[in-house]
């Protein structure tokens, strides 16, 4: 009956797909797809490699760019069964299934499986890496060490906050150490002497592109454990409890922290147990020790729901199915709002209007003030994306500094548009002639969802090579397509 279940959610998701427009991370993440590196700016390239596939399997379209983001989650429920299995060997019959439906039901994962980011990636290996390490605590061979290195190698692939629960992995190990059991770790020798060396080799490739460019995609990340407002440690602290109670909606967020707590009463003597602790408690140590100091963002903790997903095995099932049924209702209820908005929200409160509504429309105002031959340009990164999709045959400029770490084209001359949102500031100096035309709103059925404001602009003749370098143009998109 559960596989019935998943199938069906895995329908709707693939509907809801198709007929999503994409979002600026995800058009972003598009070009990252069409540039291929091994490193960008703001995150490892795995991402960038699942949306390529994805367009190769079914085309250049808002449901090729989601496609294997919806199939890889569905397929993590495997592992979270097999690891259940092996982690609480106590469990009773069906709790692996049960585990794996709290984790679907999850708000976070009914986003994350249908708005491709690289959380889902990391979600993926990170599913991939607890049901290796259930292999060794069931005491399988050397061979699921390395398969337990490779899937941290390419967790931090996908996502940096990876290392967070392999440094749990070597927490629960020296506690190992400490608990007495070192003629099993003796016996795992090998194995763990051979994974980080796997790890090393999928990370490498990332590593090397951070060398090439100065580290600044490390520099970007890490900087932000040096902004600290202690000040506000209970506004961020609020926040955090916050968001992480509407990413696993309020019931499953129950089952989450109960079954930590049995998790940690049982630790001592269940090496399965200890594993799960020690995965999950230090990512939230560090979460927590940000937000003393600085905002943590919703979606960083949600790389510890599937660790978390796994240890309600330990727990009865009596309030189980209001759990789940819950968090369906409400990730279904996000997607009747996301595609056919009934209720008339603002854009602060409706995301999909705010980030997805209005594109097409916006084009074609531009495109009715641009002349043949005009460049479009855009102040920041997102709408310079979107904009790269949904104008197909037009030039469309990137001209921020991060466009100079892409494998782009860069430079350009001549008239075009800037869409510039009217409260930001674009950079006037690389620009001879500027001519605001006017603010244009994008929005749906009358709700606004932001104003842009249209400028014709004519390039500096004489703008230095560092400048160009600073200026890419995005991936045309045919004009025969819509």
């Amino acid at each position: 009956m559960w596989l019935y279940s998943l199938a069906l959610l895995v329908c709707v998701r693939l509907v809801v797909a198709g007929l999503l427009p994409l979002s600026p991370d995800e058009a972003y993440y598009r070009i990252w797809a069409l540039a291929p590196a091994a490193g960008y700016l703001d995150h490892p390239p795995m991402v960038a490699i699942w949306i390529r596939l994805g367009m190769l399997l079914a085309g250049d379209t808002p449901f090729g760019v989601r496609l294997v983001g919806v199939l890889a989650g569905c397929g993590l429920s495997f592992f979270i069964i097999r690891a259940v299995r092996d982690l609480v060997p106590d469990a009773p019959a069906g709790q692996g299934v049960r585990a794996c439906l709290l984790l679907q039901a999850t708000l976070a994962l009914a986003i994350q499986s249908v708005v491709i980011t690289p959380d889902m990636p990391v979600l993926f290996f990170v599913s991939m890496l607890v049901w290796c390490m259930g292999r060794i605590v069931a005491g399988a061979g050397a061979g699921w060490w390395v398969l337990a290195g490779l899937a941290g190698g390419l967790a931090f692939d996908s996502k940096y906050t990876a290392i967070l629960p392999m440094a749990g992995i070597g927490v629960w190990l020296g506690l190992q150490g400490l608990w007495g059991r070192c003629a099993w770790l003796r016996a795992q020798m090998v194995g763990m002497v051979a994974a980080p060396g796997v790890t090393a080799l999928a990370m490498a490739p990332v590593i090397w592109w951070n060398a090439r460019h100065g580290w600044v995609s490390f520099a970007r990340q890490g900087g932000r454990a040096a902004d600290w407002h202690p000040a506000r440690a209970f506004q961020y602290l609020t926040e955090l409890a916050g968001g992480q109670l509407g990413l696993m909606t309020p019931g499953i967020a129950i089952f989450f922290v109960w079954a930590m707590v049995c998790l940690l009463r049982r630790a001592r003597h269940a090496p399965g147990a200890a594993l799960l602790v020690c995965m999950t408690g230090v990512p939230v140590c560090v979460f927590v020790q940000h937000a003393l100091g600085d905002r943590v963002q919703a979606n960083w903790p949600v790389i510890i729901y599937p660790l978390l997903a796994v240890g309600t095995a330990v727990l009865g099932w009596r309030w189980g199915r209001w759990a789940i049924g819950g968090g369906m209702l409400v990730g279904g209820a996000v997607y009747v709002q996301a595609v056919f908005a009934p209720l008339p929200l603002s854009a602060h409160a409706d995301v999909a209007l705010r980030q997805m509504a209005g594109w097409h429309a916006l084009a074609e105002r531009i495109g009715a003030v641009a002349r043949p031959g005009d460049f479009i340009a855009a102040c920041d990164y997102g709408t310079a994306a979107e904009l790269a999709t949904v104008m197909p045959g037009r030039v469309v400029l990137g001209m921020e500094p991060r466009w100079a770490l892409f494998n782009l084209p860069h430079g350009a001359a001549g008239e075009g548009i800037m869409v510039c949102n009217p409260r930001r500031e674009f950079e006037r100096a690389d620009l001879a002639v500027i001519q605001p035309l006017g603010v244009v709103m994008r929005g749906r059925r009358s709700r606004v969802a932001e104003l842009e404001g249209l400028y014709r602009v004519q390039l500096r003749p004489d703008l230095p090579a560092t400048r160009q370098q600073s200026i890419a143009r995005l991936p045309v998109v045919p004009a025969h397509k819509s």
